[in-house]
């Protein structure tokens, strides 16, 4: 079985954590979430499954989750920290700055202009983040 279809808990596992029945249900809910949730909202989720799991317990497993390269962290400019699981394939966000609804998608040409860019300075792309922010189009704009 490979990385890409190993849950978040067997690749936990896989790195030694010991996955208490708390991470387990932590676990669960990021890997469950279609968006990108803070720890107040995972907390929020996971109250709702476990009533003794504390707020503290989120931030301490978020924190292992981000430290072992499990979660990615992103800050979308609206004051909190948000996460997701590192992407089986790289994707960027647009971020909408009214309702703060974020939209992931995929762009070749933008990947080859960046790759291009780097090159042209000298370097090699190793890594790299693109976030968008705008606000819909009236109708008349479109």
């Amino acid at each position: 079985m490979d990385d890409a279809v190993k849950s978040l808990e067997e690749l936990c596992a896989e790195r030694g954590m010991r996955m208490t029945e708390q991470r387990r249900i932590i676990a669960r809910i990021i890997e469950s979430s279609e968006d990108h949730p803070d720890v107040e909202e995972l907390y929020r989720r996971s109250v709702q499954v476990d009533a003794k799991i504390s707020i503290s317990t989120v931030y301490r497993t978020v924190k292992l989750f981000e430290d072992a390269g499990l979660l990615a962290r992103h800050d979308f400019r609206d004051g909190r920290s948000r996460y997701e699981t590192v992407p089986e394939e790289h994707h960027d966000h647009l971020i909408d700055l009214k309702s703060g609804e974020v939209i992931e998608f995929h762009s070749p040409e933008i990947e080859a202009l960046q790759e291009r860019i780097a090159r042209e300075h000298g370097f090699k792309l190793v890594d790299h983040r693109l976030e968008l922010y705008g606000i819909p189009l009236k109708k008349d704009e479109v």
